[in-house]
């Protein structure tokens, strides 16, 4: 689930975890996921998307993902996340939200946050996202995601939240002891966005492992201190409380970088626009973009070395948009010259990008259907994660709300 995308951006079975011996991993293991291949466009540690149809208790894997409504909505966050939505309802029960409740951990422009979180939903179905099949909602609109955040916040160590990565960064960034809190608690409610709907598998991208692997550790400490037993002798089913999210890591275009600097990912908080590709950007800008891009000297084109940043990243644009293998880009590629490489990959955006332009002028031009969209994703999801934060409150002793007074 990214600071900027859940993908937080959130599926597991409930007694796979140790009760005895529990230590924190998320601080000291690099890369804690083990890894298997389930088929050619993700890597994920579920065993499968779908449980045995025989099976009377036969249901989907859940996945839950997010994006946050700041900035123009860029290539890294279509070809990173969204667009690997798009796969993903097909096989899985699907949970997609805009986290607009994550953007106001940073200033933040308010009169832009309404217009930003309804473009950013409408992008979400002009991709390709279908709400027939998957739910698609605004994360402040489902009270849960802050009520399960506050019950998370009392079994979270700080030093695990001091010592996350993106906390330090940005935190340097804004001053040291002038950021917020939410800064530094943000990695609890991306957890609680993961937990609050027992999701199964995560999609994430190689720089959201540390915040995955808090919601596992938390999920696992929550689970041991008031789950089991305990639960049950409080009128609880017993057993685990939470689900323990595994990682599902998009082989291609995971991690899309800067136009301007190949060894950093393209980001909407970067300061020039020429840095990124944005949904929305006209034909003639993103020719302007990529004819501009920075490039090497080397001959030819070739994927991943090490010396060639710029170059790996805009064939791995271009093998995804193109819906061409790596193979097949590298052999067309191995002989180009960037002057003759350049114009065939910004053809190749802007007809890739097109259609998704259309629909998305088509979904905000019709009145009305958008926030039916999200109004009905919201019931659906609020039915989840309402069942999660009852539990949890049942499990940790809270005095039960007379729903007949």
């Amino acid at each position: 689930m990214a600071h900027a995308t859940l993908s937080h951006s959130v599926i597991l079975s409930s007694s796979r975890f140790s009760r005895l011996g529990y230590a924190s991993k998320f601080l000291r293991n690099t890369n804690p996921f083990p890894v298997r291949l389930t088929g050619e466009s993700f890597r994920c540690c579920c065993s499968s998307a779908t449980t045995d149809e025989t099976s009377p208790s036969a249901r989907r894997k859940r996945v839950v993902s997010g994006v946050q409504p700041t900035g123009s909505i860029h290539l890294g966050n279509y070809l990173g996340a969204i667009k690997n939505w798009v796969a993903l309802q097909d096989t899985y029960e699907t949970l997609f939200f805009i986290v607009d409740l994550h953007a106001i951990t940073l200033p933040y422009d308010t009169k832009e946050l309404r217009k930003a979180t309804r473009d950013t939903a409408a992008l979400y179905l002009a991709c390709g996202v279908d709400v027939s099949k998957a739910s698609v909602f605004v994360q402040s609109h489902v009270r849960a995601h802050v009520d399960l955040m506050w019950l998370l916040s009392s079994s979270t160590p700080i030093g695990w939240l001091q010592k996350m990565t993106q906390f330090k960064e940005k935190s340097r960034k804004e001053g040291g002891e002038n950021a917020a809190v939410a800064l530094l608690t943000y990695p609890v409610l991306m957890s609680a966005d993961i937990l609050l709907y027992q999701a199964d598998c995560v999609p994430v991208g190689e720089d959201q492992k540390q915040h995955l692997e808090l919601a596992r550790d938390l999920a696992q400490r929550v689970n041991n201190i008031y789950g089991g037993r305990k639960w049950k002798k409080l009128g609880g089913r017993g057993g685990s409380i939470f689900k323990i999210p595994e990682p599902l890591i998009p082989q291609a275009g995971a991690r899309v970088m800067s136009l301007t600097d190949g060894l950093s990912k393209m980001s909407k908080s970067a300061p020039s626009d020429q840095s990124r590709i944005n949904l929305l950007d006209s034909k003639d800008l993103i020719a302007d973009k990529i004819k501009r891009c920075k490039t090497d000297s080397f001959a030819g084109l070739e994927f991943d070395n090490a010396e060639r940043p710029e170059c790996n990243n805009l064939l791995s644009v271009y093998q995804i948009v193109s819906g061409k293998t790596k193979e097949e880009v590298s052999e067309e590629c191995k002989d180009m010259s960037w002057g003759t490489f350049k114009p065939l990959l910004a053809d190749a955006l802007i007809e890739h990008l097109s259609p998704i332009q259309v629909r998305y002028q088509e979904i905000t031009a019709e009145t009305g259907y958008l926030d039916k969209v999200l109004s009905e994703g919201a019931d659906r999801a609020t039915e989840i994660a309402d069942a999660t934060v009852h539990n949890l409150k049942q499990a940790m002793g809270f005095y039960p709300r007379n729903s007949a007074s």
